[in-house]
């Protein structure tokens, strides 16, 4: 059943069978439903494997690239995920079903990536999801962005700044805190910052927004310095602030 199903949207054998592998059938009918929706014609490559996720290179019906990011059900950390989740007044009530928190992260992320886009950070732009599966704008040109870790940019300096304004649009914009922010959760798209991995984003209203936040500018503060940019998490801070009402 699980090879029949993911034929439909897997051309490549090598690449069908790694999914088939990983996922069980309610995952590959998730991915079939959204692709009967027209989000996704077939799946191309895999960007990245994750204990948690798997991100793929995908082509939707109407040509488009697009990434479409599924979250494996036995091996995610529902655990961590909750505490991200309680807390949070988007969801008045969290299972204590790991495939229903999995579906709960999904959306979460979703609404999360759709907050960021309203306010204008650079993220990728959700386009649907279901279940444990989102679909949002592949980042790229013909290869996927790399990430800062593997793509340092040029100018420290200039990434600073541009780093300073997305926390500032976060914070002041959307309302929210990455809560994990870092040179692996940050890409560099022809030398501009695209954040991603926001399925742990929190309102400033969570409990834990204010010590998310300190623990993002001081991962950031830590790369700018093994890059050779001196700056304390005061001064940092004080960079976001200073752009609150012009973002």
């Amino acid at each position: 059943m699980k090879s029949n199903v993911a034929e439909d949207f897997i051309k490549e054998e090598k690449l069908r069978n790694i999914f088939n592998q990983v996922f069980d059938n309610q995952t590959i009918e998730a991915v079939h439903e959204l692709a009967n929706k027209g989000y996704i014609d077939y799946l191309e490559y895999i960007i990245s494997t994750g204990k948690e996720a798997h991100v793929y290179k995908a082509v939707d019906k109407a040509g488009n690239p697009r990434a479409v990011k599924i979250y494996k059900i036995e091996t995610s950390s529902f655990r961590n995920m909750r505490a991200y989740i309680e807390g949070d007044v988007r969801f008045k009530r969290v299972s204590s079903d790991r495939r229903d928190i999995v579906y709960q992260w999904t959306r979460k992320e979703y609404k999360n990536l759709e907050k960021f886009t309203e306010a204008a950070v650079r993220v990728p732009m959700p386009f649907a999801f279901y279940r444990n599966v989102l679909v949002m704008e592949f980042v790229g040109n013909e290869q996927a962005a790399p990430t800062l870790k593997e793509a340092p940019f040029k100018n420290i300096e200039v990434l600073y700044e541009k780093i300073v304004e997305e926390l500032a649009k976060m914070v002041y914009k959307a309302k929210l805190v990455h809560a994990d922010l870092s040179e692996y959760n940050i890409l560099n798209h022809n030398n501009e910052p695209v954040i991603i991995d926001c399925g742990q984003a929190v309102l400033l209203s969570h409990p834990n927004a204010k010590e998310f936040f300190e623990r993002d500018v001081k991962n950031m503060c830590n790369y700018f310095r093994k890059k050779g940019l001196q700056k304390t998490p005061e001064e940092m801070k004080n960079a976001i602030k200073a752009l609150k009402s012009s973002v």
